[in-house]
């Protein structure tokens, strides 16, 4: 029984989705107008992973994640380097996959961009309109009228007067609005900006509007899950029940899920504060492998605080995992394997445990953190066992295919693809010393040992054959 904690309601509830055996799910893309940070990454691992989670336990899941191509950053950057706000947007759409691949963010269904959803966005305000949530303001935009939404405030649980002018577009003026919390919902045109024709002057839409339009064009009025940075519940996902809920008369998402921040020296990581480390500038030192499992080892409704000496641990941490799927590899391609051990039904039931374990914590609300310890417990027990002697080929490949089925269903690559293992090179110059140690020359086994610890590689004899790690 998978459980989620609800935003929405405060509460961790039993997850059961509107259509049984399947799901629908959206989560806030990025603002493509620079490359993503970490505290951008987090939540596209995050809801990467629950995607991931709920196809393993059998869900067929439909998942959405915008691009925002227009809104006042996009455009003023724009302006600055005298292109397009569509060439911008199309740079670094184009950059966000090179990073997001890196991290092993699987393809959505589907990833729609603001700017190719107008006509939805026009379709929505013109419902809000009909419904009397919206209004004209001449020479301004047409505004969600928060008063007339008596439950406004139901997700960051505010009350209107807490709320009085933190609904508005930052930075807006409060002149002609019925309410100091109005927001845009579309903006008419200035000089210099793109715009679309609309029933109430060429314009562009407000940022607000653009997800809950894209949410009704591909996944309809109500869905499953809407996830999303906890920066995001207020006022970005306020807004957006606000106005699905006004146009559609039905509940927008049933499950409001967010993850916590990456913090630096104690402060959120946003590009508003300066103290942001793009994913780009990361995996100059640190594989995109790494990043993800970084992000991974803390429960995503826990804050994470960035430190290279935190990505080193997890370098180390994933190693450790790499290293003993390497070993059991390398022990089954070389060693002479019995049909049976005494010790095969340890390995085995290790393996058994771990899955299940693994499964009992991701149900309880994507505990990635405490996942990540069953298979370190698993990692530990192959460990022993396979250099006992007292395993076969057959428990020895039971445990190594559950350890790779348990990172793989959190989306960690144990290798980059142009190192998929141990090199061709480092096994022959292993089998090598192997063999100089069978014809008792020692000192030749020794001179390859110093060389392949030279080469960042070592070697340890084991009773089912030579065990070999990255340092």
């Amino acid at each position: 029984m998978i459980k989620l904690y609800n935003t929405l309601t405060r509460y961790k509830e039993e997850f059961k989705p509107i259509t049984p055996g399947e799901v629908k799910m959206y989560a806030c893309g990025p603002t493509v107008y620079n490359y993503f940070h970490l505290g951008n990454a987090r939540p596209f691992v995050t809801f990467d992973t629950l995607r991931r989670y709920l196809e393993y336990r059998g869900y067929k899941v439909t998942f959405v994640q915008n691009f925002t191509d227009i809104d006042d950053k996009m455009i003023k950057r724009a302006n600055e380097e005298g292109i397009t706000v569509s060439e911008l947007a199309d740079r670094f759409i184009a950059e966000y996959y090179v990073d997001a691949d890196g991290l092993n963010i699987k393809r959505q269904a589907v990833q729609p961009r603001a700017t190719h959803s107008i006509d939805a966005i026009i379709d929505l305000i013109s419902s809000m309109m009909d419904n009397g949530y919206a209004y004209v303001i001449e020479g301004d935009g047409v505004y969600f009228d928060i008063s007339k939404k008596e439950d406004y405030g139901k997700l960051s649980h505010y009350n209107l007067d807490e709320l009085a002018a933190g609904g508005g577009e930052r930075g807006a003026s409060y002149e002609g609005k019925r309410n100091p919390g109005d927001f845009a919902v579309w903006k008419f045109k200035k000089e210099g900006e793109p715009y679309w024709e609309s029933p109430w002057g060429d314009g562009r839409p407000g940022w607000h509007i653009e997800c809950s339009a894209m949410i009704k064009k591909h996944l309809g009025d109500t869905i499953d899950i809407h996830g999303g940075g906890q920066d995001l519940i207020f006022p970005h996902h306020e807004n957006e029940i606000a106005q699905s809920e006004a146009a559609n008369c039905c509940c927008l998402a049933n499950y409001w899920v967010h993850n916590a921040f990456v913090n630096v020296d104690g402060e959120k990581m946003s590009k508003s504060l300066g103290n942001f480390f793009t994913i780009r500038d990361i995996v100059k030192h640190y594989p995109y492998n790494v990043i993800r499992f970084f992000i991974l080892q803390g429960h995503y409704r826990s804050p994470i605080n960035f430190s290279d000496e935190l990505l080193e641990s997890a370098k180390t941490s994933l190693e450790r995992i790499s290293n003993c799927v390497n070993n059991l590899g390398f022990l089954l391609g070389s060693a002479e394997l019995k049909e049976a051990g005494p010790d095969d039904d340890k390995l085995i039931a290790a393996a058994e445990e771990a899955g299940e374990k693994f499964v009992t914590h991701m149900d309880d609300d994507l505990n990635t953190a405490d996942a990540l310890t069953d298979i370190f417990e698993l990692v530990k027990v192959a460990n022993t066992l396979s250099q006992s002697g007292k395993v076969s080929g057959k428990a020895m490949t039971v445990a190594k295919d559950k350890i790779l089925e348990l990172t793989d269903t959190l989306g960690i690559e144990l290798f980059k693809e142009e190192e998929s293992g141990i090199p061709q090179d480092i096994l022959d110059m292993v089998e090598t010393r192997a063999q100089a140690k069978k014809e008792k020359n020692f000192a030749e086994a020794d001179r390859i040992r110093d060389e392949l610890k030279a080469k960042g590689y070592s070697v340890k004899d084991t009773p089912n054959g030579p065990q070999v790690e990255k340092l």
